[in-house]
C-alpha cells in the first residue's frame, strides 16, 4: 500500500482510558464500510509520544464487512506503558 491508503475516510479512532485498558495505551478503531459492496480492511495505527515520534505500530483488520456495516476492533501497545501515547491513523486500505 502506498500513502495512507484508499479507506482513511472509513476509519476513526477513539482513545481508551488507560484505567480501562490494564494500564496500556489503547484505541478503538471504528471501521465503517461506506461502499455498496462487501469489503475487507487493513488498518495501521501508530502510537506516538508527546514529541510526535512513532513509538509503536499496530495493525488490525476486518474481513468481509458488509456494505454499510461497522466493526470496532481494539488496538493497543505494550511499549512505553509508563507514558501517555496518542493513537494516530497511519494507513487504511480497503480490498
Amino acid at each position: 500500500m502506498s500513502g495512507t491508503g484508499n479507506a482513511v475516510s472509513d476509519v476513526t479512532l477513539t482513545g481508551v482510558p488507560r484505567t480501562h485498558a490494564n494500564g496500556l495505551n489503547a484505541a478503538v478503531v471504528t471501521i465503517t464500510n461506506s461502499t455498496g459492496a462487501t469489503a475487507s480492511y487493513a488498518v495501521k495505527v501508530d502510537f506516538v509520544d508527546p514529541a510526535g515520534q512513532v513509538v509503536d505500530s499496530s495493525i488490525v483488520g476486518a474481513e468481509q464487512l458488509a456494505a454499510g456495516a461497522t466493526t470496532q476492533p481494539l488496538v493497543y501497545t505494550e511499549k512505553d506503558s509508563g507514558q501517555t501515547l496518542t493513537a494516530r491513523l497511519a494507513q487504511a486500505q480497503r480490498y
